[in-house]
């Protein structure tokens, strides 16, 4: 039995209050309210994603990290 345990609803509200820091230097922050469905990736300069299936990092993760990279990266040039 796994002792690890995941708290999706901890990790969006730890994002969506975070947003004010990022208001403060007048930069977008998640951009969303409410917590989006599964398999929805959400975020501005702020980033949340979550998935179906197990616990581990997948290349859907991977892939979602990517883009949320390449969105600033991308910004900065």
């Amino acid at each position: 039995m796994s002792l690890t345990r995941a708290d999706p609803r901890g990790e969006f509200l730890a994002a969506f209050y975070a947003e004010p820091v990022y208001r403060l230097l007048r930069l977008p922050g998640l951009g969303v309210k409410d917590m989006p469905p599964v398999n929805q990736t959400v975020g501005q300069t702020i980033g949340y994603h979550l998935r179906t299936g197990d616990h581990d990092i997948t290349a859907y993760d991977w892939q979602q990290y990517l883009d949320f990279a390449d969105r600033h990266v991308r910004a900065r040039r």
